[in-house]
């Protein structure tokens, strides 16, 4: 039984990738059959008359992004490509043979037999595949297949009739014949209608219709076979089993506690006692940081989100995950790649003494001078009105426009929930608010970053300032351990410029200096290793090498490098409302 179950599944996929891989030739001819002006007209004179050629075989460029369509929706295992692809060709099929029963000019060229045979070799690999294709696409792709479709073809029939128009061949012509002439052209991609005109349509009109109607094409097959976008929030039950996960293993990762973003979903084990946190962006499901909850129930998780990725069609990926979860993810189908370092400063060892800390020391001794002082409290115990000014204060000394942070962010502040979450305070010698750090739980006695903020008119050094006071006040508020910002790519800034290191280790190092010049990448790991911190490397998990850039792509979306629109505001959670609702997507900042 186990043998001929095998067996069965090797023919399945063989069939499933036998049609994969007739779209992506199908799609190659037709581009070749678009700038190959012999073979062009070879593929239309066999679509003349009693000839046929095998499904989406039609010479254009408009055929060939439809193939190229389908031929990554069916790799994605998307049911609906399936179908329409089995509802097509299969028409084309009973077309080609009832005109092989009626017409004799059609029997007679073997050309349209071999078609046959092609035809029914793909309806073979369609039907004998069809328990791969069994990703489901989102409820609403009809509606919106429908509506581009509609909307597309009238905007492609306005600017090419009105184009038409202008030109000396329309001027002669009917309103009518204009409107046909950009109907036909748009479908067939052919100049027949140009029999309406006393002179020849310009070849401008030409490739603007066309280039309209392949875009329509592009937009209705991509609105028909869009992945699902998920669950976008935590439900309240939802959130309340997650903090019941981080209270008894909360210690385990210190990103654990932003797992309660509420932009995140989340699955559970079958037992309950482990989770995988994650959100959909353009088809990828990533998700962040480690599994929250008990390690030997993580595989449980893993296994639902994977299932639930495939059931969707979606792409699978975490970011940050530590090395222990990289393991575990590992056993289940997954590679890894270093994406960098978390600081850790453990609050035992740290001490200003020595000459390798003078610079730090001196620094915080200036700035102390200057009668700056910073007070360290929980969430709780800051009142609501105070709560709020801090809020003012955070979102007046934003840097940009752009929140930017996800995986390594909490996504509000100020809610009552977040009471444990601690706040640094920083004022000057006049009592004035110049500066803030918000750090969130990590299990009982340690603290992650989530938040920082100053004032751009403040003195240099103040965030440095305020994260020394910390660690020289952390025990007195139970905190043991410190995790600080994340360096990425880390290994490459300490390596690539010591002595000996390899050209190729030396050429990705000038390169992220260079993008240090827009993004703080080299500057990160310069101001974290002043703290002479633990180095904790962190990974970007994935199933396929070709998915990384739809993955980078897509982690550059969610922690806001890649702008989107949002409220300019931080979420002041339920101080505001008393309401347990999802809130506004919101990416807060986890570096300076």
């Amino acid at each position: 039984m186990s043998s001929t179950a095998t067996t069965f599944d090797k023919v399945t996929h063989v069939s499933a990738r036998t049609a994969v891989w007739y779209l992506r030739i199908v799609a190659c001819l037709n581009l070749f059959a678009a700038v190959s002006l012999s073979f062009r007209e070879q593929v239309r004179h066999h679509n003349a008359g009693d000839f046929y050629t095998p499904y989406l075989l039609t010479a254009g460029f408009s055929s060939a992004a439809f193939a190229v369509f389908m031929a990554v929706m069916m790799n994605r295992h998307k049911r609906a490509a399936w179908i329409a692809n089995a509802v097509l060709s299969g028409l084309l099929t009973i077309a080609l043979v009832l005109s092989l029963i009626e017409q004799p000019g059609v029997r007679a060229h073997w050309f349209n037999w071999a078609t046959l045979g092609v035809l029914v070799l793909f309806g073979a690999a369609l039907l004998l595949g069809r328990a791969e294709f069994r990703a489901k696409g989102d409820p609403t792709n009809p509606r919106l297949a429908a509506g581009v479709l509609v909307g597309g073809g009238l905007v492609t029939l306005l600017v090419g009739t009105g184009l038409l128009s202008l030109t000396e061949a329309g001027r002669g012509a009917t309103l009518g014949d204009r409107v046909e002439y950009v109907i036909y052209r748009a479908i067939t991609l052919n100049s027949a209608g140009s029999q309406f005109f006393e002179v020849a349509v310009p070849r401008w009109i030409d490739v603007t219709v066309n280039g309209l109607s392949v875009a329509v094409l592009v937009l209705v097959t991509y609105a028909l076979f869009r992945a699902p976008k998920g669950k976008e929030y935590l439900g309240p039950e939802d959130e309340a089993r997650l903090r019941g996960l981080l209270d008894r293993h909360g210690a385990r990762d210190s990103l654990g506690y932003f797992a309660l973003r509420r932009d995140k979903s989340v699955v559970f084990s079958p037992s309950g006692k482990a989770a995988v946190t994650y959100r959909v962006v353009g088809g990828v499901s990533l998700a962040s940081g480690d599994p929250i909850g008990d390690v030997e129930a993580w595989p449980g998780a893993i296994e639902k989100w994977l299932e639930q990725a495939r059931e969707h069609a979606w792409t699978p990926a975490v970011t940050g995950a530590s090395e222990e979860a990289g393991v575990v993810y590992a056993r289940h189908g997954l590679d890894a790649l270093e994406l960098g370092d978390e600081a850790i400063v453990e609050v035992a060892d740290f001490s200003l003494e020595g000459r390798s800390m003078r610079g730090v020391r001196q620094a915080h001794n200036r700035v102390r001078r200057a009668g700056y002082t910073v007070a360290v409290r929980r969430h709780a115990d800051i009142g609501e009105a105070e709560m709020d000014a801090m809020i003012v204060h955070a979102d007046r000394w934003r840097d940009g426009g752009t929140e930017r942070g996800w995986s390594m962010a909490l996504g509000r502040l100020g809610d009552p929930d977040d009471g444990q979450c601690v706040m640094l305070e920083c004022k000057d010698a006049d009592g004035e608010l110049k500066a803030l750090l918000s750090f969130v739980p990590w299990g009982e006695h340690g603290l992650s970053l989530d938040l920082m903020r100053r004032d751009r008119d403040s003195d240099n050094g103040l965030m440095e300032f305020m994260v020394i006071e910390l660690l020289q006040q952390a025990r007195s508020i139970g905190v043991e351990r410190v995790s600080l910002n994340f360096a990425v790519f880390r290994a490459v800034f300490e390596r690539g410029g010591k002595l000996g290191a390899g050209p190729f280790l030396r050429a990705w190092r000038s390169v992220l200096v260079f993008f240090s010049r827009w993004w703080q990448i080299e500057s990160l790991y310069r101001a974290n290793a002043k703290y002479r911190p633990q180095w904790e490397p962190r990974y970007v998990l994935f199933e396929r090498s070709r998915d990384l850039p739809r993955i980078a792509l897509a982690n550059a979306c969610v922690e806001g490098f890649i702008a989107q629109p949002r409220l300019p505001a931080l979420p002041r959670g339920k101080r505001r409302s008393a309401a347990h609702r999802p809130e506004q997507e919101r990416e807060l900042q986890h570096v300076a």
